[in-house]
């Protein structure tokens, strides 16, 4: 299988990252193979294969103990997240790793399961004016347990499909490593409920 018609399965993956690095133009080029350089708010996209993808700026800046509504539905919602960063742009590389530390610590206060993240350093048409090095996006990624690419959304459809199809692989690996699990805590309370149902019964 090629192209999108290798990615055949239903994923919610949001698109993270700060104003003008490239989030719109990633998906769009992902979802259409076109390159459209201005975008509005496209919020939620929806590509032929069942595939979902939401472009976001950020998520809900309070802390992850806060219990924010908005920040636990889109964490629950997303099955992967890709986080953007420009190659040209030294403040919204920082973004990516504030934003890699908040989704896991977030995850991990929740109670949710690991999901995979992608780090992407788009814009790299215009490495001549690069602030950050790839390195630091491959030790970013490497310490952060995600994976990673440096991709043009203006000039290479097939470095941005890379991106997409890694994280569905990933999104699945991860969906079956779940469903070899206990049932979390779900599934620790409902046993304890029926310990303690049985010990009622043996008493009566």
């Amino acid at each position: 299988m090629t192209g999108n018609s290798a990615l055949k399965m239903d994923a919610n993956i949001v698109v993270l990252g700060t104003d003008n690095v490239g989030k719109s133009a990633l998906a769009v080029r992902f979802l259409t193979r076109r390159f459209i350089g201005e975008y509005g708010d496209i919020g939620k996209l929806i590509s032929s294969v069942g595939y979902y993808l939401t472009v976001y700026s950020a998520l809900p800046q309070q802390d992850p103990s806060s219990g924010s509504p908005t920040r636990e539905k889109r964490l629950q919602w997303a099955g992967g997240f890709v986080l953007v960063y420009s190659i040209c742009d030294r403040a919204s590389f920082n973004t990516v790793t504030r934003l890699t530390q908040s989704i896991k610590a977030a995850k991990d206060y929740l109670g949710l399961e690991k999901v995979p993240i992608t780090i992407v350093g788009n814009k790299r048409d215009l490495h001549h004016r690069r602030t950050v090095l790839s390195e630091e996006g491959r030790l970013l990624a490497l310490a952060s347990d995600c994976q990673f690419y440096e991709v043009s959304a203006a000039e290479n459809y097939h470095g941005v499909l890379m991106v997409f199809h890694g994280l569905v692989k990933r999104v699945r690996e991860f969906r079956l490593i779940a469903a070899k699990k206990p049932g979390g805590i779900k599934g620790i309370v409902k046993s304890m409920s029926a310990v303690f149902a049985r010990r009622r019964t043996d008493s009566l």
